[in-house]
């Protein structure tokens, strides 16, 4: 039995002896939570904000229906921070996941890019994932995105930049010729612990699933063996199907790559539409009064073919949930991904956001069926920051003057399947990708919540709710 666990134990019975009571007249609830594991579940719609809760609901359930996230006992609002990096930097009001997943990761807050790791001092900063593998339980990563993204990663590596993914991309890192940093304090040759890779693979991790192959693949810093060769020499079964991972040893760390990157979302527009321009006449562009704005066509959205190449979220949570269950007498901590919500979004393609959010409810309708039968389970669903995507009027509420009215950015109109229309507009850069926003994002728990997560919290905040869940 863990330290923490035998003092509280401890002082439970003293209290009831100090009352007058008989052990057997202990409070129940008390005694049951002092000797039986706990688990958190952490479920992140990366860039899940209200609009693409809202969007989503609307094409999945329609307008008056409800998702399994409007379902949950508790719902809260958290505040994302960020600062400069600098040690006592100003804020930023816009993250991105990299220091977001940080702060629910660690606790602390960070500057962008940065892989819990401190802005500043470049000082590596203790994960929950640590925490809980040095107090004996269990820990997991389960992801749609390569298991060195951003998100996943800042819960298990610690590095000063998150383009560090394999040993291959530690120095000079560019894109198309823009200088982005370098990780070179990092390599193991300066005392480093190397790519984020080499660290998840030399990590006390017992479960990790998502895409990312091609970052394994590369030998290991100063090595002759692949990143994967070391994950194996390391204790973790690799499995690269759905059917290997079905197959899988139960006793076993599991280390499941199931694609080069991210993998495959569900859903795509139209023949493979995203959000488009309205077209201006050549009068409109004389001058914004005159002339015509012709929309984009609507669309439908429709299966991707390449979904069913891989596992989808939810086997690779109930995989994920068998593993750090079995035989498991002091709980665990696993952390669900839903990332292409985000990623969709930054390519304008509100059809594939859509889809993730229904990979997510999957995942989080498998969490709460484990709950049932381990009660003592706390099931968190947030986001990580909120994204590009608006829903707008299909009609607009100016249409009646007489000049044309049309959206500054890209427009998706979508087809739903209760016959209703969605506008969805993104106009947050001229880029080739959107940008994340700086909104608040939603916080749900199930009934272990309540008592524990209060109406609004500090992103940074959800590392001590989950922490003094698991008596760390």
């Amino acid at each position: 039995m863990h330290g923490s666990r035998s003092r509280y134990l401890a002082c439970t019975f003293a209290l009831s002896t100090s009352l007058g009571m008989a052990q057997d007249h202990a409070p129940q609830s008390e005694f049951v939570l002092a000797t039986q594991p706990r688990q958190v579940i952490l479920i992140i719609g990366d860039g899940m904000d209200d609009q693409q809760i809202t969007i989503a609901r609307n094409y999945l359930k329609g307008a008056s229906g409800q998702l399994q996230l409007d379902k949950l006992t508790l719902r809260s609002s958290m505040q994302i921070l960020t600062t400069e990096d600098q040690s006592a930097g100003k804020p930023v009001y816009v993250a991105d996941s990299a220091n977001t997943a940080t702060s629910m990761a660690t606790g602390l807050i960070t500057s962008r890019g940065r892989i819990s790791t401190s802005a500043g001092s470049d000082e590596d900063l203790t994960t929950i994932v640590e925490l809980a593998a040095a107090d004996g339980l269990r820990t997991g990563i389960v992801t749609t995105a390569s298991l060195t993204d951003a998100t996943p990663a800042a819960f298990a590596a610690h590095v000063n930049l998150r383009f560090c993914e394999n040993p291959e991309t530690m120095v000079d890192i560019s894109y198309r010729g823009i200088a982005l940093g370098s990780c070179s304090d990092d390599l193991k040759a300066n005392g480093g612990k190397g790519s984020i890779a080499e660290q998840l693979a030399n990590s006390s991790l017992n479960v990790m699933l998502g895409g990312g192959a091609k970052h394994f693949s590369p030998n290991a810093e100063g090595a002759t063996k692949s990143v994967a060769s070391m994950a194996k020499d390391n204790g973790f079964q690799v499995v690269t199907t759905t059917a290997e991972l079905e197959a899988a040893a139960p006793d076993k760390r599991l280390l499941g790559l199931f694609g080069p990157s991210t993998l495959p979302v569900r859903l795509q527009g139209e023949n493979a539409r995203e959000a488009e321009e309205p077209t201006r006449s050549w009068l409109n562009h004389i001058h914004p009064y005159l002339g015509s704005v012709t929309q984009p066509e609507p669309m439908i959205c429709e299966p991707n073919p390449a979904f069913s190449t891989v596992p989808d979220l939810q086997q690779m949570t109930e995989a994920a949930l068998s593993h750090l269950s079995q035989n498991n007498n002091a709980g665990f901590f696993l952390m669900i991904e839903s990332a292409s919500i985000d990623k969709q979004s930054h390519e304008r393609k509100p059809c594939g956001s859509i889809g993730e959010v229904q990979q997510l409810e999957e995942a989080l309708t498998s969490a709460l069926a484990f709950a049932e039968t381990h009660p003592h389970t706390l099931i968190l669903v947030t986001a990580d920051h909120s994204q590009a995507a608006q829903l707008m009027p299909y009609v607009s509420l100016f249409d009646a003057f007489p000049i044309p009215t049309y959206t500054p950015g890209k427009l998706a109109r979508i087809i739903t399947p209760e016959g209703g229309h969605m506008s969805i507009n993104y106009a947050t850069s001229n880029f080739m990708m959107e940008e994340h926003t700086g909104a608040a994002v939603p916080l749900f728990s199930n009934s272990e919540g309540l008592g524990r997560v209060p109406p609004f919290i500090r992103q940074p905040d959800l590392f001590d709710i989950i922490r003094n869940y698991l008596g760390l």
